[in-house]
């Protein structure tokens, strides 16, 4: 019987497009505020743009932030994808 060995992966080692394709096709959608406190990415809009250009569906909706009233945008991966 083959022995296999499991490796952890620290995610904080993949590149940044890679880490933010993930959490789009897990959670669907992240704000800036997510990238930046999840995983460390600070500049969100230029990797939604790789992503893009990569072919990657991605549709930017703007929110209000319902307590401060703070304005921001949501990138949603599309159902397709």
């Amino acid at each position: 019987m083959p022995i296999t060995i499991t490796r952890i992966i620290d995610t904080k080692k993949l590149p940044q497009k890679v880490r933010l394709l993930r959490h789009l096709k897990v959670a669907g959608h992240i704000s800036n505020r997510e990238a930046i406190l999840d995983h460390h990415i600070v500049c969100l809009a230029k990797r939604i743009q790789e992503l893009r250009e990569d072919g990657v569906p991605i549709t930017s909706h703007w929110k209000k932030h319902p307590v401060s009233g703070q304005r921001y945008t949501r990138y949603v991966l599309d159902k397709a994808a």
